[in-house]
């Protein structure tokens, strides 16, 4: 598969699950601004219904308050009036009464009037009926009365609850009142609004101050809702409940707690459809550079397989065989051309090794400064070759070091060898191999003066397969494994290594390394 199609399956996908989760997310959104409107909603009903019964318990308290008064007035009244008849014993009074009976539809069709005559107390009331004869007219004229009283008392009832009212308002509120009853209604309007969680209430006077504070209460200005009390008293003397809801947001987002598993999901998903992306494109690099490698492979054997060969073929000359100068170059040459393939076949135990992600060391004491001398010392024909110098200054007073000789041998010819690879082109190799001791430890810098490493590819040079781009040119074989081998080998040893490089200067690399006796 082209790596264009990876690239538009990729992109159509990850559009498809940021898509679905920007739906599930604005769904979300939805839910909650709506259950946040209908809870406000609730509360705002639930308040002013509360305030309301409030308003009515002062309203029926003040006017029972009044009718009590009324029939405490009204029964000293009647005392007075038989006290007074008890005195007047000197004449007859006579007490009218009128009483007409009417149908359903309003109509009257009887009429009558009872007179009761009293005399002295000790005498008996005589009663007199008389049965009236203008029916209709005195039906009419008594229903003028009634009305006319009706009036007359609805507008003195509305007087005297004015009165009364006005009066309440001029009491302080922590008198006008129960605290506990407020708390009653505000509990069972709530319930009935479908609004059953913990609240906190406080009132407050028109100027903020707090009249009232239940004992759990907490302060957050942030989710107060406020209700006028007693809303047609004069602005000066109105106050405000406040209740508080501390558990609030548990009670909106319960509704779309399902969604969250769904969100989770499918950021799994796409988490899931990124690591599985990466790994194609991984997959894909990872065959490249093996199809690279079985190239580059069958080039680098090929060589000196062909050189060996070919020397082969000159020593069965028998001219060759007496000519011991001749003799000995071509042996010379098999030498060097088998350890190049040596070399060769090592690069690919190597890759073997990283695919396994372990090493089998055969540590051992070794003379890191002879180790080193024996490597520059057959890697010099090669630098001399190039017209190139190579220094070499072994200053370490302890060089003995418990590594593994052979893989050990490998990191320092590839440090060499990479040196000679990303040599300039127009300047002649100059390398310096040097070894001291510091802070208890072994130290070797391998440095040269080739092209150098830009900052940006220097903290990449240690990865598996990473080789430092070198524009348009083809020239520098290998597997990229070199130096990903060398940060590996080290790092088993316990050791580090770093590098330090400048642009068209030079790179020098650093080893540390325990000593022996630190083992």
């Amino acid at each position: 598969m082209k790596k264009s199609t990876i690239w538009i399956l990729g992109i159509v996908m990850g559009l498809s699950f940021l898509s679905l989760l920007y739906l599930q997310v604005s769904y979300i959104e939805e839910m909650v601004k709506m259950r946040k409107e209908q809870f406000e909603e609730n509360v705002g009903r639930s308040l002013a219904q509360a305030v309301h019964n409030l308003e009515l318990v002062e309203t029926k308290k003040y006017l029972e308050k009044d009718v009590a008064a009324t029939e405490r007035a009204a029964r000293i009244s009647d005392q007075f009036r038989q006290q007074t008849l008890a005195k007047d014993s000197d004449r007859d009074v006579v007490e009218h009464r009128r009483y007409t009976v009417t149908s359903p539809d309003g109509s009257t069709f009887s009429s009558f009037e009872w007179k009761t005559i009293i005399n002295r107390p000790s005498s008996v009331p005589k009663v007199i009926i008389s049965t009236g004869k203008n029916i209709p007219q005195t039906s009419r004229n008594l229903q003028e009365i009634l009305k006319e009283r009706y009036v007359y008392q609805r507008a003195l009832l509305d007087e005297v609850i004015y009165n009364i009212l006005y009066t309440a308002s001029d009491k302080p509120l922590k008198e006008r009142i129960n605290f506990k009853q407020l708390d009653y209604y505000l509990n069972s309007e709530l319930k009935n609004n479908g609004v059953d969680i913990p609240y906190h209430f406080t009132v407050t006077d028109r100027d903020g101050k707090e009249v009232y504070r239940c004992s759990d209460y907490e302060y957050d200005n942030e989710k107060i809702y406020s209700r006028l009390l007693f809303e047609k008293d004069p602005p000066a003397k109105m106050g405000f409940v406040n209740v508080f809801f501390p558990t609030m947001d548990n009670y909106i987002f319960s509704s779309v707690r399902f969604m969250i598993p769904s969100i989770i999901f499918t950021l799994v998903l796409l988490v899931t459809f990124i690591f599985t992306i990466y790994i194609i494109f991984r997959q894909k690099k990872l065959t490249e550079i093996k199809n690279d490698f079985i190239n580059n492979m069958t080039h680098e054997f090929k060589t000196p397989i062909s050189t060996i060969s070919l020397a082969a073929q000159m020593l069965n000359d028998p001219a060759v065989g007496k000519s011991p100068a001749m003799f000995k170059h071509i042996s010379g040459v098999i030498n060097d051309e088998t350890k190049r393939l040596r070399f060769q076949v090592e690069k690919v135990l190597q890759m073997s090794m990283f695919e396994r992600q372990k090493a089998t060391l055969k540590k051992k004491e070794v003379d890191a400064n002879e180790l080193i001398y024996n490597v520059t010392n057959t890697f010099r024909l090669k630098v001399e070759n190039c017209n190139g110098a190579l220094d070499v200054a072994l200053d370490a007073d302890d060089p003995f070091i418990y590594v593994d000789e052979m893989h050990f041998t490998n990191v320092i010819f590839n440090l060499l060898d990479n040196a000679l690879k990303y040599k300039k082109p127009d300047v002649n190799i100059h390398l310096k191999v040097r070894t001291w001791n510091e802070s208890g430890k072994l130290h070797i810098s391998i440095e040269d003066n080739g092209i150098g490493i830009k900052k940006e590819n220097l903290k990449k040079i240690f990865e598996k397969f990473y080789r430092v781009h070198t524009g348009n040119l083809h020239d520098v074989k290998g597997f990229g494994l070199g130096l990903a081998y060398v940060k590996k080998i080290i790092t088993d040893h316990k050791g580090t290594i770093r590098a330090e490089s400048e642009l068209n200067v030079g790179t020098k690399f650093i080893i540390v390394l325990p000593l022996f006796k630190d083992e």
